[in-house]
């Protein structure tokens, strides 16, 4: 079958679910995946035909996407910040605005390792990631911020599995940051609804999470490529208690945030006020709300 061929079918098949572009997208990013060309190699190389052992995988590839699966489960991993994170359906699939929480926890981190170096010391950053999932913003805080040592916590053994296995592309010699005897980050299974176990530590410059958010009732809101493959646990919160993983954040970082520490979660932009309140009403000096790319409220930020 030629490449153009299959693309077209490929697309009619994902319609049903997805807009013209983004099915067009889905299909062009498993072609580039599973065959190592370029995406529009179907328009360079109109003659370009699959062979029959990469028609097989695509088909069954097809299938998988057809029935709703996320192409990033379908693939293995997604790329988030420029780096490829392994991904399976047990952990979600990072989110671009989740990177916008990196961007403000790397700028802190970087600031205060040149505070400290500055000042003639040369005293880690100490960082924890609450429900960290696949690890891409504990493997990121990581590798961005040289002389952090970081800790990632969640609930499932599963996630953690995918948290600690993560093989990066591309690769980053974190010895090579001026920090040689730096651990990689350690992962460690803990519910944050109890209360946290003793770190080696002590206290945490950056308390960083992005914990389920998501209201029961918004379900009718929600693609079946998420609802249906995304796991639940790391998702939802009952709609009588919307808050109740930043109140087990807010309780974690009035524990364990050193006096110059930071905090930073995602939150559900309906929620904004009422979640920077949290933290407020639990002590903290400070709590700001910061807007995503479309300006909705979807971090807040506190500190001591």
């Amino acid at each position: 079958m030629l490449l153009g061929d299959f693309l077209k079918e490929g697309i009619s098949r994902l319609v049903s679910l997805y807009p013209v572009s983004e099915a067009r997208d889905i299909v062009l990013s498993l072609c580039e995946s599973r065959l190592g060309i370029e995406r529009y190699t179907y328009a360079t190389e109109p003659g370009y035909s699959l062979n029959q052992e990469s028609f097989d995988t695509l088909s069954k590839d097809m299938d998988r996407l057809s029935a709703g699966e996320p192409l990033q489960y379908v693939l293995g991993y997604a790329w988030f910040l420029g780096r490829r994170f392994k991904v399976t359906p047990d952990v979600l699939i990072p989110r671009p605005e989740t990177e916008i929480l990196c961007d403000e926890a790397v700028k802190f981190g970087r600031d205060l390792i040149n505070a400290r170096l500055t000042q003639g010391a040369s005293a880690p950053v100490w960082v924890l990631d609450l429900c960290t999932g696949s690890g891409c913003i504990a493997w990121t805080l990581f590798l961005e911020v040289p002389g952090t040592i970081v800790y990632g916590v969640d609930i499932s053994e599963e996630a953690l599995s995918v948290a600690s296995g993560q093989d990066l592309f591309p690769k980053i010699d974190a010895s090579c940051q001026g920090w040689p005897d730096r651990p990689s980050p350690v992962f460690l299974q803990a519910d944050i609804l109890s209360d946290p176990p003793i770190f080696p530590g002590g206290q945490f410059d950056l308390v960083v999470s992005n914990p389920p958010y998501v209201l029961e009732s918004q379900k009718g809101d929600m693609r079946p490529n998420v609802l249906d493959h995304e796991p639940a646990l790391a998702l939802f919160v009952p709609d009588d208690d919307p808050l109740v993983f930043y109140r087990a954040v807010a309780r974690w970082a009035r524990e364990l945030l050193s006096p110059e520490g930071v905090g930073i979660v995602e939150i559900n932009d309906l929620l904004g006020s009422r979640t920077r309140d949290v933290f407020l009403d639990s002590g903290f000096r400070a709590a700001e709300l910061i807007n995503d790319y479309s300006g909705k409220n979807r971090f807040v930020k506190f500190s001591r």
